[in-house]
C-alpha cells in the first residue's frame, strides 16, 4: 500500500536531479512545536502525509502500550477538521482513518468521529470517555496547505515533555509501516470502532450551560449577532451554543459557512489578521443590523470578535483586550453566583507569559490567584488539571493569540464557548445601556491600562533567526545581556531557552527552560515588558510588548505614544529587519 501522489512526487524530485530539495523532504523528521505536530501536506518525513501520520501513530501506540495496562479497555479518540489537499491526496478525514486503522489493526478500541468536529471536542472526550489519549488532524488557522497532528494525554489536555520527546523515540523504533496500518477503510468494518459524536456533542452543549448566568436575557435581547465559520468546521457547533444559551441563532456568514479546504474567500483563515479577513461578515453585519461578529477559526479553538462603534466604525478587539473582558466577566459571574463560604483565594486564572498582565492586576485587586506558563495551550491545560486536583478552582485561562478557556470543561482553548459567552456578556451590557468597548475602558480604569501590541517578521531561514539571538546573549561583550535598547533602561532579562533570569535571587528561570525555542523578555524601567520568541507552528519571529500602568494613570494616550517608540527602538536595535532580510508583516 502508499499513496501514489506522494510517491509520484519524491519519484520526480529523484528523475530531475532536484537533490537538495530531496535532502530537504527525506532528511529531517516531524518535531511536537506549540501545538503537535505541523507541517505542509506533501511527500517527505518533515512533511504530514499518510507515512509520516502513521509512522507519528505507530510510535503513540508503543508508548501508550508501555505507559497504560488498560489501553485496549479504554481506547483512543481520533477527530479532524476540513483540510485537503488534491495534489497529495491528503484531507484530514484520510490522514484521520490512517491514524484510526494503525490502532484498531492492533485491536485498540477507536473513538472515530464520523464527521468533523471542532478541535476541543477531541480533548472534551478523551476525558468524559475516559480514554487514553487522542489525536486531532487540524492546522487550526495555518495556510491551506499545511496540516499538523496535536495529542492529547488522558487529562484531556495537550502533550507536554516529557512524553513529547518519548513518543518521537517511540516513533523512530517503528518507522516501518505494520500490517493493517494502510487498511484506512478499517474504520468502517471493525466492530471497535465506535462513533461518539452524538453523545460528545450533546454532553458538551449540556456542560456549557455550567457557564450561562443570564439565560432569560438571552431569549429576550433584541442584540443581533452575526457569526463566520472561516471555511472550517464551527458553523453547526456554534448555532448549537447559541441554541443552549437561550439565543436566537447568530446569523451565518453564507459564503463561508461551508467547509472549504482552499478558504477561497479571505487571504489566510486566521481571524487573528483582523478588519482585512473580516471583511464579509462586517459587510453582512452592517446590513442585518447586527451589532457584534464573532469569527471562529477553521477549526473552531480560537475566537475573534467584532464591535460596531457609535459612529459606525468597526472596533475588532485583541485577544489581550477579550481576555480584560472575560476576567472581568467569568470573576463578576463567580461572585454573584458563588455560595457563602466560598473562598476568593480558592480561585485561579492563568495565561501564558507572552499575553497582557491585565489578569494579574484584576487579581490583585479581587483577590485571586493568577499565574503564568510558557507559550503555548499545552502547558495551560496541564496546569489547570494540576489546580483542579488539589481541590482549586479555575475560571479562565488564556492566550494572546485570540486563543481563551470559559470554564473547566475543556482543558484547551475553545472558541466555540467563548463566542457564545462574548454573546452573553454583550447581552447583559446592552441591558446596561454599555457596549463590549465601553466596558473595556470601565476594566482598565479600575484595574490600570494595559496597552499591548504584537506583531512578527516573517524570516524563512533559520540560522538568520538563530544570529539574532545569539546576537542578544552577547551583545555588548560575550555573555552578556543588553542593558539598553537605544535610549530605554533594561531592568531585567529572562531568557528561557537557557534558563537565565537576572531578576531571580538565584538567576535561574521560574519558568521551565525550553532549548528548543528561543525566547527572551526584557523588563524595562519604565514597566514595559517586551518578548521576543520564535513562532512553535510557523517560520515567524514574533514581539510582543506591554505597558502595565496603575489605575491612577490613565492617559492613554501618553502610555500609547511611550509603547510605540519602544517598539520602534526594539526593532531597530534588536531585530534589525533590513540587515538581517526580515519581511514585515504585511499591515
Amino acid at each position: 500500500m502508499s499513496n501514489q501522489k506522494t510517491k509520484e512526487q519524491i519519484e520526480n524530485l529523484l528523475q530531475n536531479g532536484k537533490h537538495k530539495e530531496l535532502r530537504d523532504r527525506l532528511c529531517c523528521r516531524l518535531t511536537f512545536g506549540t501545538a503537535g505536530l505541523r507541517s505542509a501536506m506533501g511527500a517527505g518525513f518533515c512533511y504530514i502525509n499518510d507515512l509520516t501520520v502513521i509512522q507519528s501513530t505507530q510510535g503513540i501506540y508503543k508508548y501508550l502500550e508501555r505507559s497504560f495496562s488498560d489501553f485496549k479497555q479504554r481506547g483512543f479518540v481520533v477527530g479532524y477538521d476540513t483540510r485537503g489537499q488534491v495534489t497529495s491526496n491528503c484531507s484530514s478525514k484520510k490522514l484521520a482513518k490512517l491514524t484510526a486503522a494503525v490502532l484498531l489493526a492492533k485491536d485498540v478500541p477507536v473513538y472515530f468521529f464520523s464527521t468533523y468536529v471542532p478541535t476541543p471536542f477531541v480533548p472534551y472526550a478523551v476525558q468524559q470517555l475516559k480514554a487514553v489519549a487522542g489525536v486531532m488532524i487540524t492546522a487550526s488557522h495555518n495556510r491551506k496547505e499545511d496540516n499538523g497532528y496535536k495529542v492529547y494525554w488522558e487529562n484531556g489536555a495537550q502533550i507536554t515533555s516529557p512524553h513529547d520527546k518519548e513518543i518521537i523515540k517511540c516513533i523512530e523504533e517503528c518507522v516501518e509501516p505494520w500490517n493493517g496500518s494502510w487498511n484506512d477503510n478499517l474504520v468502517d468494518t471493525s466492530p471497535l470502532r465506535q462513533d461518539p459524536l452524538k453523545k460528545i456533542c450533546d454532553c458538551y452543549m449540556e456542560d456549557l450551560k455550567k457557564i450561562c448566568y443570564h439565560r432569560e436575557l438571552n431569549m429576550q435581547t433584541n442584540l443581533k449577532f452575526v457569526h463566520t465559520s472561516f471555511h472550517g468546521v464551527g458553523h453547526d457547533y456554534v448555532q448549537l451554543a447559541f441554541k443552549a444559551f437561550g439565543f436566537q441563532p447568530p446569523i451565518p456568514v453564507p459564503e463561508q459557512k461551508d467547509p472549504d479546504p482552499d478558504f477561497s474567500t479571505v487571504k489566510c483563515p486566521n481571524p487573528e489578521e483582523g478588519e482585512s479577513v473580516l471583511e464579509l461578515s462586517l459587510r453582512l453585519a452592517e446590513k442585518e443590523s447586527a451589532k457584534v461578529v464573532v469569527a471562529t477559526d477553521p477549526d473552531a479553538d480560537r475566537l475573534a470578535v467584532a464591535e460596531q462603534q457609535e459612529n459606525g466604525c468597526w472596533k475588532v478587539f485583541t485577544g489581550n483586550e477579550l481576555a480584560a473582558l472575560f476576567g472581568w466577566w467569568m470573576f463578576s459571574c463567580w461572585k454573584e453566583n458563588c455560595s457563602k463560604d466560598a473562598d476568593v483565594k480558592n480561585v485561579y486564572m492563568l495565561a501564558t507569559t507572552v499575553s497582557s498582565k491585565i489578569l494579574r492586576a484584576i487579581a490583585l485587586k479581587e483577590g485571586f490567584h493568577f499565574e503564568e506558563t510558557l507559550p503555548g495551550f499545552k502547558w495551560i491545560g496541564s496546569r489547570v488539571k494540576d489546580l483542579l486536583d488539589n481541590g482549586k478552582e479555575v475560571l479562565f485561562a488564556f492566550e494572546e493569540s485570540i486563543g481563551f478557556m470559559c470554564g473547566t470543561s475543556v482543558l484547551d482553548k475553545d472558541g466555540v464557548s467563548a463566542a457564545v459567552v462574548i454573546a452573553e456578556m454583550a447581552a447583559y451590557l446592552e441591558s446596561k445601556n454599555l457596549s463590549l468597548a465601553q466596558k473595556l475602558i470601565e476594566v482598565y480604569e479600575t484595574y490600570g491600562y494595559h496597552i499591548s501590541k504584537t506583531s512578527y517578521f516573517l524570516c524563512y531561514d533559520p540560522p538568520t533567526i538563530k544570529r539574532i539571538f545569539e546576537k542578544l546573549r552577547n551583545f555588548d561583550a560575550p555573555q552578556s545581556y543588553p542593558k539598553f535598547c537605544g535610549i530605554y533602561n533594561i531592568l531585567h532579562v529572562r531568557d528561557v531557552t537557557t534558563g537565565y533570569d537576572s531578576s531571580q535571587p538565584n538567576k535561574k528561570s521560574v519558568l521551565p527552560v525550553s532549548k528548543s525555542s528561543q525566547m527572551i523578555t526584557f523588563t524595562f524601567q519604565n514597566g514595559c515588558v517586551a518578548t521576543l520568541r520564535t513562532s512553535g507552528t510557523e517560520p515567524k519571529i514574533k514581539y510582543y510588548a506591554e505597558m502595565c500602568a496603575l489605575p491612577e494613570q490613565s492617559d492613554r494616550a501618553v502610555l500609547e505614544e511611550e509603547l510605540q517608540k519602544l517598539i520602534g527602538a526594539l526593532i531597530e536595535n534588536f531585530l534589525e529587519p533590513d540587515k538581517n532580510g526580515l519581511i514585515w508583516r504585511s499591515a
